[in-house]
């Protein structure tokens, strides 16, 4: 293993927790209001509080940084040494 991929290793887990740690606080904030949503029975309010956050960019942005942040996890755990994962 030489030098370059361990950089790249490190990079990429540099790159996931910066994704992961610092969306977090801005899906907080896209998803206030949610809990003003009140429907009749279970399924209008799952389907309610689904439409309210999927058609708000604040918390879709975010949450797709995150989620990125996964790919880029899964990938860089793929690709590195044992030893260094």
């Amino acid at each position: 293993m030489d030098f370059t991929e361990i950089l790249q290793s490190g990079i990429g887990f540099i790159l996931t927790a910066l994704c992961w740690g610092f969306t977090n606080p801005f899906i907080k904030r896209g998803s206030v209001g949610i809990e003003r949503i009140k429907k009749g029975n279970w399924l209008m309010q799952t389907v309610a509080e689904t439409w309210f956050l999927f058609t708000n960019w604040r918390y879709v942005v975010p949450l797709a940084i995150n989620l990125s942040g996964s790919a880029v996890y899964y990938y860089t755990l793929s690709a590195a040494d044992i030893t260094v994962a």
